[in-house]
């Protein structure tokens, strides 16, 4: 019985989201409310329940989630972004100008969550394709497939973050496998893909060209725009690697003190208000408007993982994921396999990468608790599963549709074989990478 309750919350769940287009915080609520009625929960035990899980999971991510979105603004308006692209696409030529296009998403995509970067670096893509003549699918393809292997493997991103944290995976060493992984990845998926579609000679649709590029001396400088935006990856990635030298313990506390990911975060932002807004001649209040704006793009992703931490507290509470879990814990089909597999099939059904994270999460918790993998793979293996074969129910097909101005059939033989093989070659990766540190 709790299974087929499961099974139909998620269906409810998909039907709410797709079919009645209900918002999808308030999707989660009402499955949640109805899950744990049916349950065998009062209605008292399943609102504490949903407030106990949204207190939960919100109480560690506000604070990386909310000062990586402050970082992403302040790298978008200040024209780090502009700088890092531009420069990489100077030194690299015609030659190399996918490894410098997927590079420069990467570099950028780090910091700024998918849309964000989304917005920031195609207005680039576009002057890059206007200059060499080359077609823009040939050069986005790359971009795009960097930007989302850093959404969906890499924290402070908000999908891998909240596993992370479900998980009690460590942050920096989730970041150091994420690039093991996200490497050869990008290069399959975004260059050597991308330069199967030269033959899309598609332009820009002149309506939504709205976005104006920097003049080069209103830009900050190279190493300064690197620095900021690489901050919480340099300083998480080296509390990683202090922790694995013996002795120390005196530099250990302080090590471990910076590279805890809320004061990373913290000091990253600080820093870059300082170098990217102060120094440059902002006023602090600028700089703080600036700031409060960064919440307008995170607020959508933190009501989604809110409404996913009350559902996986009203499933824990009527039991129904210790079931599931108990269930399957018999089975042959490998833990990072199974996860992979239910995030792929919500993902197809719901359009969103994060829904399908977080709800794979809450399913098979108890049995992930059990596994002996390391916690950091299932993130990573998740967050491959929440990206595969985005179609007409992603808002992100959408945009790669319009933007580069193609027909539904030519934005499936692209932007949807891209982000599948994102997910398939992430996960080989992830199995790979199981069978060195297992």
């Amino acid at each position: 019985m709790p299974l087929l309750l499961s099974f139909l919350g998620i269906a409810c769940l998909i039907l709410l989201i797709v079919w009645c287009k209900l918002d999808t915080f308030i999707s989660f609520i009402v499955v949640s409310v109805g899950l744990g009625m049916a349950s065998g929960l009062d209605i008292h035990r399943t609102t504490d329940a949903i407030q106990k899980g949204i207190g939960n999971i919100m109480g560690s991510l506000v604070i990386i989630l909310g000062f990586g979105a402050m970082l992403g603004k302040l790298i978008a308006d200040s024209g780090a972004a502009q700088q890092i692209t531009q420069s990489l696409v100077r030194t690299s030529g015609i030659r190399y100008i996918q490894w410098a296009m997927a590079l420069s998403g990467f570099l950028v995509g780090l910091p700024m969550f998918y849309s964000a970067g989304f917005m920031v670096l195609l207005p680039l893509v576009y002057a890059v394709g206007a200059t060499t003549g080359l077609p823009l699918v040939y050069l986005g393809i790359p971009v795009l497939a960097a930007l989302s292997v850093a959404h969906g493997f890499l924290p402070p991103h908000p999908s891998p973050t909240a596993i992370a944290r479900q998980l009690h995976a460590d942050i920096g060493k989730t970041i150091v496998y994420g690039m093991i992984v996200a490497v050869p990845t990008i290069i399959l998926s975004g260059i050597v893909f991308g330069r199967t579609l030269r033959r899309y000679k598609s332009t820009p649709n002149p309506s939504l060209l709205t976005l104006k590029l920097m003049e080069p001396g209103q830009l900050p400088g190279l190493g300064l725009s690197l620095f900021t935006a690489l901050m919480p990856l340099i300083l998480l990635t080296i509390t990683t690697a202090f922790g694995l030298i013996p002795g120390a313990e005196a530099i250990k506390k302080v090590i471990n003190f910076i590279g805890d990911p809320n004061i990373a975060m913290l000091i990253s932002v600080l820093g870059a208000v300082y170098f990217l807004g102060l120094r440059r001649g902002r006023s602090m209040r600028e700089v703080m408007r600036t700031l409060q704006n960064a919440f307008k793009g995170v607020a959508p992703f933190m009501l989604i993982i809110a409404g996913a931490g009350g559902l996986m507290q009203v499933m824990t509470e009527g039991g129904v994921n210790t079931y599931i879990a108990g269930s399957l814990l018999h089975t042959s089909i490998h833990p990072l396999i199974m996860g992979w597999s239910l995030a792929a099939l919500i993902r197809i059904c719901t359009g969103s990468s994060t829904v399908a994270a977080l709800t794979t999460v809450g399913i098979l918790l108890p049995l992930f608790q059990q596994s002996h993998i390391q916690p950091e793979l299932l993130v990573l293996a998740i967050g491959a599963g929440s990206m595969t074969f985005s179609h007409v129910n992603d808002g992100g097909f959408w945009l790669f549709k319009e933007y580069f101005n193609l027909t539904i059939r030519q934005t499936f033989a692209s932007w949807t074989v891209m982000e599948t093989m994102v997910s398939i070659v992430g996960l080989l990766m992830v199995l790979l990478l199981n069978q060195i540190v297992h």
